[in-house]
């Protein structure tokens, strides 16, 4: 090949079909004689249930099942854990449908299906329930202390407590000549895909269960849903389409997940189900909140000395896949990339009356980011240092890596920073905005009339732990290459990437490959898309996949020439062997059918397992905000990230990554916000309310990946690119409005920072 595949920017592949609307989503999907499914979801945040009467949904036109928990076998299922299944959580997971209790607007109660969706909704509100309403949990602070009970059984809201940490705090704080304490927010968010969650189950037969729509973790959730309908491993198959957007929130298991099977089975035919946007609000998993009271001790010139801190973060009304992610992660992140000798924190992890939560991009790096870099910044005004200066001095250098973090999650040891160069990337960083002449800029009215502020921010992320990843390549006798990973797509462009590496390894053009991903019949096992692994982990698995398949390709021209295998050689996608006269070569479509005529195939499976290892990214974010005193509206001019990814696969794909998580940060920083009352009832239920950035919010977002240090966790060096874009955003636009306001020792402690929260801050210290 004339030219190496991996660093190029090629165009996606996957850009062709969704472009040309020939994309395959799950609701673009419905087998033959499907019915539809429409769940009764409670209108109270706590609720006890009395009788459930389905006669008039029964009786409705078009109606064909409708069922509740009582008409179910017990014991039901319950969603297990997938991550972070810290100590206690047992006591708190969910079942598909409320039996005797709801403890969340928005839990399902029964099950309509009926011969159309229209028919389905309408016969939900025939259905008359029994509710006695009970009082709601809905203030994390207060659940420990609470009277009211979300889980009667587990006789308190406290899922776990747990208290970490490295070094001497208290010698700390007791001799340092500077110490601060504030207390910081990260309210509700959500994920919000542009398409909402689908599946599609045909379970009519009620031994075969084949489910479409399935997302992230197919292999993990097949796993489950065998063991939840007793069904042999080979009867269970997890098909994934065409996914509009995950996010975190996408693909892990919910109630929906044994419901849409369940309705199949009892209806006897193919059962279709698709979220509306009122349903992902109050149902989908929320994250993000977080509440931290964070100390700082410093001396005089900004070296820091300790950091402590008590994080309370709410579980929701129950444990789920992977809710413990969010708050093990805020902690473990709070010291972030700096030279902090001495560190603790208390976590209280509570239950509440309210959706329960999950990940989001970046899951807890984003929060524990925006507490720490705002911490800085309100130390650096204290002390009358510039915030940049006061970064770069406790910033920990390249040699000093790698850096033993401690065991900041119960049980995670050996954790240690690697491969980077922290105070390099924020460097780059000043260059990049031009640091220098904002040093006397900061606050400074435009000519537009609005106050100007420059924020930074710099983060450490991990990524790519976890589970063993697995690929799969063969061969037909035309040449082409098929390539199988466990990964999952959902708009990252796993089949562009693969593809290139694949390509690399084996000398022959992008053109002659294709990818396949996801699906559970294409592998025997996958462990899937998160924690940014995709690239990292499906990437060096199709590399090791490669190495074999190279191998078997001599092996069999070996065979076929009968030639020791030592005497051929791999070059740009042939075996060749040389000999007195010219080299004879033999391609990959002709072994294929050699293998063929021997009764074999051409074939090679591949595994890459980097458990007990994390790659390790890092880098630096800037925003330029200017903030309108009148109204308190912040708009971000311009945005700046600059992330070292130690090798980067496809430079469009890492840009792109890159911008989409910068602008899922604005979000954060300025306008999503799930809203609750005091009983806890969802006052966002629809995007008139719950408010995202729209194209016109957006600035001009640059990025610079750099390059130069390799994860040296993973053979191709690779680091995970998917949430470096995000995790600092908060942080840095909330740094910039302090700074535009000339407020910083006032700035925002709460994110979003919303055009009344800014007026708040003038009013506190005078406009």
């Amino acid at each position: 090949m004339a030219e190496r595949m991996i660093g190029r920017a090629l165009s996606r592949r996957e850009d062709s079909r969704l472009l040309r609307g020939t994309g395959r989503f799950v609701d673009d999907f419905a087998p033959p004689g499907a019915a539809h499914m429409a769940i009764l979801r409670s209108p109270f945040a706590h609720a006890r249930i009395g009788p459930v009467d389905l006669a008039g949904a029964r009786a409705a036109p078009g109606a064909i099942d409708a069922f509740c928990g009582a008409d179910l076998e017990r014991p039901l299922p319950q969603i297990p854990f997938r991550l972070a299944g810290l100590s206690g959580f047992d006591r708190f997971l969910q079942q598909p449908i409320a039996m005797d209790k709801v403890r969340y607007a928005g839990e399902p109660v029964a099950v309509v299906v009926a011969s159309d969706r229209y028919a389905a909704e309408d016969a939900l509100a025939a259905i008359e329930v029994d509710y006695d309403p009970l009082p709601a949990v809905a203030d994390p602070e207060t659940a420990a202390e609470s009277g009211t009970l979300v889980h009667d059984e587990a006789g308190e809201n406290i899922a776990i407590r747990y208290a970490v940490g490295r070094g001497d705090v208290e010698a700390a704080f007791a001799a340092a000549p500077y110490r601060r304490r504030e207390r910081f927010r990260t309210h509700r968010q959500t994920a919000l895909p542009l398409e909402t969650r689908g599946l599609v189950a045909d379970f009519s037969d009620g031994e075969t269960l084949r489910l479409w729509g399935a997302a992230k973790v197919t292999h993990f959730n097949k796993r489950v849903l065998v063991r939840a309908f007793g069904l042999p491993d080979a009867a269970v198959e997890l098909i994934q389409l065409d996914v509009g957007g995950g996010f975190g929130a996408r693909g892990e298991l919910y109630p929906e997940d044994y419901l849409v099977p369940i309705a199949s089975r009892r209806a006897g035919r193919p059962v279709k189900w698709i979220e509306d946007r009122q349903e992902h609000l109050m149902a989908a998993n929320h994250s993000r909140d977080i509440v931290c009271s964070l100390e700082i001790a410093a001396e005089r010139d900004g070296t820091i000395l300790a950091l402590r801190g008590e994080v309370v973060a709410d579980l929701g009304a129950y444990a789920r896949t992977n809710g413990g992610i969010v708050p093990v992660r805020t902690v473990q992140f709070l010291p972030g990339p700096y030279r902090i000798p001495n560190f603790a924190c208390e976590s209280s992890i509570v239950v509440t009356n309210r959706t329960p939560t999950g990940t989001y991009r970046g899951p807890g790096r984003f929060e524990a980011n925006f507490f720490r870099e705002r911490m800085i910044d309100l130390m650096a005004t204290d002390l009358g240092l510039d915030p940049a200066e006061v970064r770069l001095g406790n910033l920990l250098g390249p040699d000093e890596l790698p850096f033993d973090i401690g065991e900041l999650v119960p049980g995670d040891t050996g954790t240690a920073y690697a491969d980077g160069d922290y105070p390099a990337a924020l460097r780059r960083l000043l260059d990049e905005v031009g640091y220098e002449g904002w040093r006397t800029r900061q606050g400074e009215t435009g000519a537009d009339g609005r106050r100007h502020g420059l924020g930074i921010a710099c983060f450490v992320e991990s990524s790519a732990a976890g589970p063993p990843e697995h690929a799969h390549i063969g061969a037909d006798e035309s040449g082409r290459i098929e390539v199988r990973v466990g990964s999952s797509s959902f708009g990252q462009g796993v089949e562009t990437g693969m593809t290139q590496v694949a390509a690399d390894a084996l000398g022959v053009p992008p053109d002659a490959i294709t990818v396949r991903h996801g699906t559970t019949s294409l592998l025997a096992d996958g462990s899937g898309s998160y924690h940014s692994r995709s690239t990292v982990m499906a990437g060096n698995a199709v590399a090791d996949a490669a190495a074999a398949f190279r191998e078997r390709c001599v092996a069999l021209a070996a065979l076929r020439w009968n030639a020791e295998p030592e005497s051929l050689a791999w070059r740009d996608g042939r075996v060749e062997r040389s000999g007195d006269e010219a080299a004879e070569t033999i391609g990959i479509g002709a072994l294929a059918a050699f293998a063929r005529s021997r009764g074999e195939s051409l074939e090679a499976a591949g595994r890459f397992d980097n458990r007990g290892k994390v790659a390790w990214s890092s880098g630096a974010h800037a925003a330029h905000v200017a903030v309108d005193v009148e109204t308190g509206e912040v708009a971000v001019l311009d945005y700046r990230v600059v992330e070292e990814l130690g090798r980067v696969l496809n430079p469009m794909l890492a840009e792109g990554q890159a911008v989409g998580a910068a602008v899922q940060g604005i979000g954060g920083a300025l306008f999503d916000r799930i809203r609750h009352d005091g009983d806890g009832q969802l006052l966002t239920a629809n995007l008139a309310d719950y408010l995202v950035p729209a194209s016109v919010e957006i600035p001009r977002i640059e990025t610079v990946a750099l390059e130069s240090h390799p994860a040296t966790s993973n053979p191709l060096g690779f680091k995970g690119a998917g949430e470096g874009g995000v995790i600092a955003v908060g942080a840095a636009i909330a740094n910039a409005i302090a700074l535009a306001l000339g407020t910083s020792g006032a700035g925002p402690t709460e994110l979003p920072a919303t055009p009344g929260d800014v007026l708040g801050l003038m009013e506190e210290r005078g406009r």
